[in-house]
């Protein structure tokens, strides 16, 4: 490894373990590490998914309420759902955070960031990448499915990816909670795309 990016790895890891709870500082780590091992399997930027990787919760040190603030004051789009479920912010935040704050200038990186919890349509394969690294990493537990969704991980990401909008869409509705639009969207590009990809395959057998 380039001795900067190792340098630049390091700076990072110990910015947060001051800025996070433990918790979260190993959470990251988790993400981080699993996020490497993902684009070693798929071919991505190694370097782009471990800095994604450990700065997609940067914002977690600030309370939900205090996201909203930071989200109005910095112009950030707020959506209605965002509003009522200011916790979803911290992804943008983090976003805007590792651009202004860690010096991060990749869109890529960036972006990854930003989706990390909703996800998007027709998602790149870091963004892929940091979605489900973020769901699976070892320390990990409570998530159903989650060792099968582990091994669907390195075998199908996008099937992996349609695994987790189904066991957090079933969740949400379970406790009558409210699903964001993005993560709705997300879901059903993917779902689409993947019965495509299915017909395509009977077709051509």
């Amino acid at each position: 490894m380039d001795k900067a990016i190792r340098n630049e790895l390091m700076e990072i890891r110990s910015r947060l373990k001051d800025e996070l709870k433990k918790s979260r500082f190993e959470h990251s780590l988790g993400v981080e590490f699993t996020s490497a091992s993902l684009a070693m399997r798929y071919g991505a930027d190694i370097y782009k998914a471990r800095i994604a990787g450990l700065l997609h919760d940067c914002a977690k040190n600030v309370s939900d309420d205090k996201q909203l603030d930071l989200c109005k004051k910095y112009k950030l789009p707020i959506s209605d759902t965002e509003k009522k479920l200011s916790y979803l912010l911290h992804a943008k935040l983090g976003a805007y955070i590792a651009k202004k704050e860690y010096g991060v200038k990749d869109k890529e990186i960036l972006s990854a960031i930003e989706y990390h919890t909703t996800g998007k349509p027709d998602m790149k394969m870091l963004e892929k990448i940091v979605f489900v690294a973020d769901y699976i990493e070892p320390g990990r537990d409570k998530a159903p499915r989650l060792d099968e969704i582990r091994v669907e991980a390195f075998q199908d990401i996008d099937y992996a990816m349609l695994m987790i909008f189904d066991d957090t869409i079933s969740y949400i509705l379970s406790s009558d909670g409210i699903i964001d639009n993005t993560t709705l969207d997300a879901y059903n590009y993917l779902r689409n795309e993947l019965e495509e990809k299915q017909k395509e395959r009977r077709m051509n057998r």
